[in-house]
This record gives structure tokens, sequence and C-alpha cells, in this order.
């Protein structure tokens, strides 16, 4: 009988804190679950952890690889899941334990293609602050991890319309609407039903896959049920890929995301859905890439972040600027006729 909700959790070197990941999938109040856990060639001892909670529970299932990248991983984990509901989760992060029950009911009750909560943007900083004064941040538990939500007292409020939450930009919405937001592009922090994402995979070997990955489900225009709940305990990357990155290879990154996702818009969006996405999301992320060159040393290195952003203008990924953008777009354009 296959599970309402299969969770893939793709693992590379996360051994130190795999089974607090693992452990708050199995002590999840909601239990018919299974779990695709994606040894993604790590050469700790990670998949040897994972198929120990696989020989004592048959919902944990295990999938060994060569290493190819975390949308490789998650595009292999799919494969394997058979859950009505998909779930990501990082293996060096943990959910709540009522996070699948809250998100199935909802998107039960609603009818909805996705059920968007949030993480504990308490629970992070603190992890921060921590490392910073060089203190221990391996056991520290977050406040809200032992409360107990009644699903008949949670707020949430259902739309058809992803584009009018959906956004990086928070700061410009109004009182009303904050509440509402769907903040950033994070993948793991929503239940998705399965058909809606079938036809989506990751894009293999780039940072940030977030960005375009969304954009393209975004664009299926799912309905959407959002509750205001902390159920994800991000953890920092204190000094992983985002940080030790050579900044040339993330502008690369962020470059083909951008390029790929406003070639699907160009072809296929509507233009309240094109107008929308540009200013919550295109622009934001044209901007970060953008400011990349500030870190580039050598004239080799400018020379390929000008050829990237003189692709993009090629393909007329700057033709049609938001008002507040402006400027960033004359310094791009200043830029590139360098």
């Amino acid at each position: 009988m296959k599970p309402k909700i299969s969770i893939i959790i793709p693992m590379y070197n996360v051994e130190k804190y795999l089974r607090r990941c693992l452990d708050s999938v199995k002590n999840q109040t909601f239990t018919d679950w299974q779990a695709i856990c994606v040894d993604d060639g790590s050469p700790d001892k990670s998949g040897e952890i994972a198929e120990e909670y696989a020989k004592k529970d048959k919902r944990f299932i295990v999938v060994h690889k060569e290493n190819g990248g975390l949308s490789d991983a998650r595009n292999e984990g799919f494969k394997h899941a058979t859950g009505k509901y998909i779930m990501y989760l990082d293996s060096d992060d943990f959910i709540h334990p009522q996070t699948m029950e809250i998100a199935h009911y909802f998107a039960e009750r609603d009818k909805t293609d996705m059920v968007s909560f949030t993480y504990d943007r308490i629970y992070r900083p603190r992890l921060m602050v921590r490392y910073k004064l060089g203190l221990n941040t391996d056991d520290v538990i977050p406040w809200g991890i032992h409360k107990k939500y009644d699903l008949n007292k949670i707020d949430s409020l259902v739309t058809d319309d992803i584009f009018e939450y959906a956004t990086e930009r928070a700061h410009n919405a109004t009182n009303k609407k904050r509440r509402w937001l769907v903040k950033h592009c994070q993948v793991w922090k929503n239940l998705y039903r399965r058909d809606l994402i079938a036809d989506t995979p990751f894009i293999k070997g780039i940072l940030f896959e977030d960005f375009p990955w969304w954009s393209a489900v975004m664009l299926k225009n799912p309905r959407v049920t959002i509750i205001n709940l902390p159920l994800y305990y991000y953890i920092p990357n204190f000094g992983g890929i985002v940080l030790s990155a050579k900044q040339l290879r993330i502008m690369q990154s962020l470059c083909f995301g951008i390029k790929d996702a406003y070639e699907r818009y160009k072809t296929n969006a509507t233009d309240y859905q094109m107008k929308r996405w540009s200013e919550q999301f295109l622009w934001y992320f044209i901007y970060w890439a953008f400011r990349k060159i500030r870190y580039l040393k050598t004239e080799e290195e400018l020379s390929g972040a000008r050829k990237m952003l003189i692709d993009l203008r090629d393909a007329g990924v700057f033709d049609n600027v938001p008002n507040d953008w402006y400027d960033v777009r004359n310094q791009i354009y200043e830029f590139i006729s360098k």
C-alpha cells in the first residue's frame, strides 16, 4: 500500500547531524510516510547510519548513488517516492513532530496542491550568535519543538494565486498580507502534491537550484494553503557550500537558473505572472548575481562574469525592468560595456 507522504532526504557528509534529522521523521505524529534517504556518494558514515534506521523501520528506504550534487540526489529520491504527497528535508535540518500531520490535514481539507509553512526564525539566529561566540551549537533545542498544535485552531489562508503571496521582498508588503507571505524559494518548507511536481526535476550541477525549480512550480498556478507555523528547523551552513564556494561559480549558477526560469516564463507566463515574478523574484536574483563581481579579482574572472551578463541581456532578461530596479540595470549595462 502506498504511503500518504514521501519525504526525500539527500545525504552527504552529515553523519554529525543525521540521527537528529531521521529521528525527527521517525517521531512524527503522522505515521503513514516513507523516507527516501539518498546517500549521494557520501564519504562518511551517513549511508551506514541511514541503513541502521532502515533495518529497524521499513518506512526508511536508503538509496546509494555516486556523488552528483543536491539536485541529482533530490531527483533520484523522487524516482523512488510513491506517496501522494512529497516533502523535502535537508539532512542537517529537522522538523517539528506534527509537521506531516498538519501539512497533510490542510492539503486534504482544502484540496490544495501545496501546503506552505515556514521555518523557525528564532532558532537560526540563536545558533548564529552561539557560533560567533564560540559556543556549542549542536545540542540547542528549539523553544517551539514541544508545542502541541490543535488542528482546529490553526489559522490558514487558501489561495489560487500564489503570485500574490510568494516573494523574496517581504519588506514591501502591507501588514495584512505580510502574515501570509510565502517567503523565499526554499523547497523544504512545503508539502507538494506529487502530480504537481512530477515533471519538474531540479537542474543538476548548479548551486541555488531552488530558484528555477520554485519558479517553474509557481508557473503551474497551484492552489495553495498557507499556514504561518514555524515547523522546520533550519541549521545555518557555517562553513558549507554557500560560504566557501568560489564567487564566480555562484554567479554562474545564479545566471544559469535565471536564464532557465526566464525562458520558461517568456514562453508560458501571462502578463500578470511575468510582472509579479519579475518584481518579486527575478530582479532580486539578478541583483544577487551582479553583486558577485565585487569579489572577482582577476581580469579572466571579470571577463567570465561579463560574458554571463551579456548572455542574459541577449536573451532579453533585462528588457522589462520594474521601476525599483532601473539603477541596477544601468549598473549592469555599464559593467558589460567596459
